[in-house]
């Protein structure tokens, strides 16, 4: 049998216990059947699912997180969580995307504590989707050693305390509706205001992680990352600026800052 059939995800679930875990229980009592290496954590809310929880699942070597929750307009909270959860999933698959880890390695479901059946098709179907992308950082698109994945995922975790702050203001839409959640995180100008936040403290971390082992040539820097001769050298100009880097002129390669 070939390694990729052999091949078993580490999947996690967080789910509501309200809903989705009821759901999760029912499927079990009905002895519907999805595969026995997704581990469920069960949270008071799927709106209490941090991005943390979600980059440091995948640091600590899980193929995919799964999180499910109440049906929109179903939270058993005044704060309706599960627009919360849309947000910090929309975000940390743009964060993955970005990083070039495939954003199917997250996913959010509704499911209501009478949808055992619906539970065991999703978790079906979604085993079956990471099976297919195969380990982290070995899909398609992907391509990452053990070493570079864990310096994109730190530089993504690195960034949590700003995607917080993000998500609070301008990061989501204004009005809560299931509707203009779509149309906002399917739009252009959720990018644009992902890049004007989030995207240049993105690409600072990962320069800075990359110069960590070494000084490195802008020349090595673009190799490494996957960047472009005139993107590296603007997120260079922009690290020098706030004197987290330095440039050592005789050697030609820049360095973290001293101190």
């Amino acid at each position: 049998m070939s390694g990729e059939l052999d091949f078993r995800p580490k999947m996690l679930g967080l789910v509501c216990n309200w809903c989705c875990y009821g759901g999760a229980d029912l499927c079990g009592v009905s002895r519907f059947q999805y595969p026995p290496f997704i581990r469920l954590v069960r949270v008071m809310c799927s709106g209490r699912v941090d991005l943390l929880h979600l980059l440091r699942a995948l640091a600590d070597g899980m193929d995919a997180v799964f999180v499910g929750g109440c049906h929109i307009n179903d939270c058993h909270y005044v704060t309706e969580g599960n627009y919360d959860a849309i947000a910090m999933i929309e975000v940390c698959r743009e964060l993955l995307r970005r990083i070039g880890i495939r954003p199917e390695r997250v996913r959010l479901e509704w499911v209501s504590a009478g949808e055992g059946i619906r539970f065991a098709a999703i978790m079906n179907e979604y085993a079956e989707q990471v099976r297919t992308l195969g380990p982290l950082g070995r899909a398609d698109g992907e391509g990452l050693d053990a070493a570079e994945l864990g310096r994109r995922l730190e530089a993504a975790t690195r960034l949590v305390p700003f995607a917080r702050l993000a998500l609070t203001g301008r990061l989501r839409p204004a009005v809560r509706t299931e509707e203009a959640y779509r149309r906002f995180f399917a739009g252009d100008e959720f990018r644009r205001l992902f890049d004007e936040l989030l995207g240049e403290r993105l690409a600072i971390g990962r320069v800075l992680l990359a110069l960590r082992d070494g000084p490195r040539s802008a020349a090595e820097l673009a190799r490494g990352l996957g960047w472009s001769a005139s993107e590296v050298a603007r997120h260079l100009r922009n690290s020098s600026r706030h004197g987290w880097i330095r440039f050592d002129a005789a050697g030609g390669r820049y360095a973290l800052a001293e101190g």
